[in-house]
């Protein structure tokens, strides 16, 4: 299960009713930070997220709406005594973005601050460990832009209660063994391997977040059987040509991409200042007339993303 709040769903400018770009992601208490809009760190404060527990940050791109709230956010972090690793993800120039803040206000940190730069060679893995991946894709905008997928593993099978019993294999620990994927042995010395007794690997929780950018190829690969889109929405379809223009998506586009991607549940946001929030059910009606399960996100907005087995 991963938990996702939406900390701004603002385009350009901030508004009385938005904030700018900033989705955190909570897995397992670890935290996911995608873009770090202007005002972030107040709005990660609201939410009630604990800075301590902030592991990863991930930029799209180098426009000031998705990163001019990085400085204060990781000084922020020193303030307040974090001492965890932080590995911040952006596209090349990120790392002299934040040299230059360092030096102009000279600060230091008391916390390592890893940063990784992506280009356009970076291979699609940005980091894996045995429970979930990040990758990204270029997305299609006005300069370098990245979106992202967090990608758990897949978890072990379903266990066969009677396929178990029907092997001898006694209750207790050699059936968690098998269920994390163990071989056993058995007292009559008959080995059982774990898919004698396990089901097909089920998919764990797969989110992906794409902003800003027109329809493009790298959209469609991250949405892939996402259990959950994020995904630029910054203008109505009455304001196509402009959106598409400008290097941006409609609702509309929004939905053709989840539907087209066998999504599961699509959020928009990134919305222009020039919608006030009572459009937004308009909004979101010309995306669920092509997606139906389709929302607008808000600020502050929480919820919870389970794999799909496990969905009623």
């Amino acid at each position: 299960m991963i938990e996702v709040v939406f900390l701004g769903t603002g385009a350009a400018a901030p508004t009385n009713d938005r904030n700018l770009s900033g989705v955190a992601m909570i897995r397992q208490g670890e935290v996911f930070l995608f873009d770090c809009g202007e005002g972030t760190q107040m709005q990660f404060r609201k939410a009630g997220l604990r800075p301590g527990r902030l592991r990863y940050i991930f930029i799209t791109h180098l426009h000031g709406d998705h990163l001019f709230g990085l400085p204060g956010l990781l000084t922020s972090l020193h303030m307040a005594g974090c001492h965890q690793q932080v590995d911040l993800f952006g596209p090349v120039g990120i790392a002299e973005y934040f040299r230059f803040h360092q030096q102009l206000c000279q600060f230091a940190l008391g916390y390592p601050l890893q940063i990784h730069e992506i280009a356009a060679e970076t291979p699609s893995v940005l980091w894996r460990n045995a429970e979930y991946h990040v990758e990204w894709q270029p997305l299609k905008h006005g300069n370098f832009t990245a979106g992202f997928a967090l990608v758990e593993a897949d978890r072990p099978g379903r266990f066969d209660v009677n396929r178990a019993e029907q092997l001898g294999v006694p209750n207790g620990p050699e059936r968690g063994r098998l269920q994390r994927g163990e071989s056993i042995v058995l007292s009559n010395g008959r080995r059982i391997n774990p898919e004698e007794v396990l089901g097909p690997p089920r998919p764990g929780v797969k989110i992906a977040y794409c902003l800003d950018t027109v329809p493009c190829a790298g959209a469609e690969k991250l949405a892939t059987n996402a259990d959950l889109l994020i995904t630029d929405s910054t203008f109505s379809a009455a304001d196509a040509e402009h959106a598409h223009e400008s290097g941006h998506s409609t609702a509309v586009d929004a939905a053709e991409l989840a539907r087209k991607c066998g999504v599961r549940q699509l959020l928009l946001t990134h919305f222009s200042g020039r919608l006030r929030q009572e459009d937004l059910p308009a909004l979101v009606a010309e995306a669920r007339a092509v997606f139906p399960d389709s929302s607008a996100a808000t600020d502050l907005a929480q919820l919870k993303i389970i794999p799909r087995d496990e969905h009623s």
